[in-house]
């Protein structure tokens, strides 16, 4: 299971509060009009995050899809037909954006009772085995780890989703997560 992640922001000039309708309003049609391998999509909004282009609040979007094949499809479907529209009205609003590509390493994908995110590099001088190993050991139920593919993404190496805050003994940037849409 791999998710895209995607990390965008209004313009300064753009309502808040119509950015983020419009947003949801995408991710509905994207969930009715589903591209061959795209599971779900979430949305979180994001405060501070260290890898971001703003100071100020972000959106944060998961879409979840069975492998790398379904990623041409997601590109494209998200985009084109009966997305096009909504995508665009809410592109044209934004001020930036970046994204990365990560793959559910343990735990579960279910994502939308996520509230805590952890971005973290591996600790050095830990074999991936060990780490994994101990991952597999600490993770709490309802919690994924989730790794980055192949460097692409602005972030650390490693992000770990819980639906509560608890310390894992790791260093990284905590994320408070705000539910914004689950389609899922």
């Amino acid at each position: 299971m791999l998710a895209y992640v995607f990390w965008h922001w209004p313009q300064s000039t753009v309502d808040r509060d119509i950015y983020r309708a419009d947003l949801i309003a995408f991710h509905e049609t994207l969930r009715a009009n589903k591209p061959t391998g795209f599971l779900r999509s979430t949305v979180f909004e994001i405060h501070n995050a260290n890898w971001l282009n703003t100071t100020g609040s972000a959106f944060e979007d998961w879409y979840l899809v069975y492998d790398s094949a379904a990623l041409d499809p997601l590109n494209e479907g998200a985009v084109t037909g009966p997305c096009e529209q909504p995508h665009n009205l809410v592109a044209r609003k934004a001020a930036g954006g970046t994204a990365g590509l990560y793959r559910l390493r343990t735990g579960t994908a279910e994502i939308s009772n996520s509230r805590n995110a952890l971005w973290f590099s591996k600790p050095e001088g830990e074999s991936y085995e060990e780490f994994f190993k101990r991952m597999r050991d600490i993770c709490p139920e309802r919690s994924g780890l989730w790794g980055r593919q192949m460097t692409l993404g602005p972030t650390t190496e490693f992000c770990l989703l819980t639906a509560d805050e608890k310390d894992f003994g790791l260093t990284g940037q905590h994320m408070s997560l705000e539910m914004v849409w689950s389609g899922g």
